[in-house]
């Protein structure tokens, strides 16, 4: 079941940023650190009560200057409103109600979505009194807090829980097919590569950067392959391509990630692997999918004989730590390799779902651990005695030492490394985890 997302939204320098962030670690505090993670300052994963939502700050996607246009502003909100469960609406006490809040207000009240008003640097009763200017933006009821001390982010918390949307439970079919969702930024060839898969224009494709608009579900059954093609795609009037595309596409992406199983991640050959693409790789990553990177439009590019190995390299090093990830070249238009990338995809799924057996882990891994232990801090030396694989439906592994907070990241890398060498865990992120045993 996909999470409840939550909007953040706001004129600049009202502190919609340190809301975010705040929220993100109360969840990042709760699980391991993982590498990457901080690589996308825009999504995060939270956590309040026992449930968990994922929070988008829009505020990280306007560029500019204090001043920044109103146009982008509304941009903003109307992006957020069409993408999220939940919107937190920020305003800044100090500074009352200015007319960009009030055209930020005037959007939001023809919103039927739930909207919470959240007055931010309150941390004085004075201030609490002040905070009642903004009954007159018109969407009821305030919630006064201080991103800085996370005074009042509690009871912010507690509102926006209650105000998630019923969501049903899903009907587990008899075998649920494995989710494969087709990502990427706009105009990255997403439409052309199910197209060319279906053997049918199902989608409307153009050049026009941005055509696509829902997620939409095709059962897949040909070449003996079976699963759900989740294409991030549909169509979008043109009037609205002009919009933020690359908010929109990770807004886009994250509701098609978190479905997923699998990550097709298409970029565009001739573009080279954007920063955007980055951003959806890590989301992937974040949410511990697989991924498959697929180089379309490979027919457009000039080669010599180094080309793909060169590109791939290339790639491999924006991805650090996480390079073990298959890499292939293909052309939608053309249909070149599109057999080997569903290949690839089905493969990586399949590598997701591996169990190794404990008695078969801990006879490989403790050879490795005994040819190279954890370095000895402090005069005292770290002991792994046991390691298995965690009943988990990604792949988890915990290894028992008698000084857990001894073993830092490098050495848990070099675990992750040595498992790689030994099992098929290509496209797949695994945790890592030490306890005391």
């Amino acid at each position: 079941m996909s999470n409840n997302i939550v909007a953040i939204v706001g004129r600049p320098n009202v502190g919609k940023s340190t809301l975010f962030n705040r929220l993100i670690q109360r969840r990042e505090a709760i699980v391991d650190s993982v590498s990457g993670v901080t690589r996308d300052r825009n999504y995060g994963k939270s956590e309040w009560n026992g449930k968990e939502f994922s929070v988008i700050d829009t505020g990280g996607y306007v560029r500019g200057s204090d001043d920044v246009f109103e146009g982008e502003i509304r941009k903003q909100v109307e992006l957020a409103i069409d993408e999220a469960d939940v919107i937190i609406f920020v305003v800044d006490v100090e500074e009352g109600i200015t007319p960009m809040d009030e055209t930020v207000a005037k959007l939001l009240r023809k919103v039927t979505k739930p909207v919470l008003l959240a007055v931010n640097k309150v941390d004085n009763a004075m201030r609490e009194k002040d905070a009642v200017e903004f009954y007159n933006l018109g969407l009821g009821d305030y919630y006064t807090f201080a991103s800085i001390s996370g005074s009042g982010t509690g009871d912010l918390l507690d509102a926006l829980i209650e105000a998630f949307p019923e969501k049903p439970e899903p009907v587990q079919a008899a075998e649920e097919l494995p989710r494969f969702a087709v990502v990427g930024r706009p105009n990255a060839g997403k439409s052309s590569f199910i197209n060319a898969l279906i053997g049918k224009d199902r989608y409307i494709v153009t050049d026009i950067a941005g055509t696509t608009r829902d997620a939409i579900d095709t059962k897949f059954d040909r070449f003996g392959f079976e699963f759900n093609l989740v294409d991030t795609a549909g169509i979008r009037r043109k009037a609205k391509v002009k919009e933020d595309l690359e908010f929109y596409s990770v807004m886009r992406s994250v509701r098609a990630i978190e479905h997923a199983d699998i990550c097709i991640l298409v970029i565009d050959a001739t573009r080279g692997f954007e920063g955007q693409d980055q951003s959806i790789f890590w989301l992937a990553e974040k949410n511990r999918k697989g991924v498959v990177i697929l180089v379309n439009k490979w027919d457009l590019v000039e080669k010599d004989t180094m080309s793909t190995r060169d590109y791939e390299e290339k790639i491999k090093k924006e991805l650090m730590p996480f390079t073990d990830v298959p890499i292939l070249f293909v052309s939608a238009l053309t249909k070149q390799r599109l057999l080997k990338a569903l290949e690839a995809t089905v493969q990586v799924f399949e590598n997701r779902k591996q169990r190794i057996s404990t008695s078969k882990f801990n006879e490989y891994m403790l050879k490795v651990i005994e040819a190279y232990p954890p370095p000895a801090m402090k005069g005292k030396y770290v002991k792994i005695k046991y390691c298995m694989q965690l009943p988990t439906q990604t792949p988890q592994f915990v290894f028992f030492a008698n000084l857990p907070q001894y073993v830092k990241e490098p050495y848990k890398r070099y675990l992750e490394n040595k498992i790689r060498e030994k099992w098929d865990f290509a496209g797949v992120p695994i945790d890592i985890y030490i306890r005391e045993k």
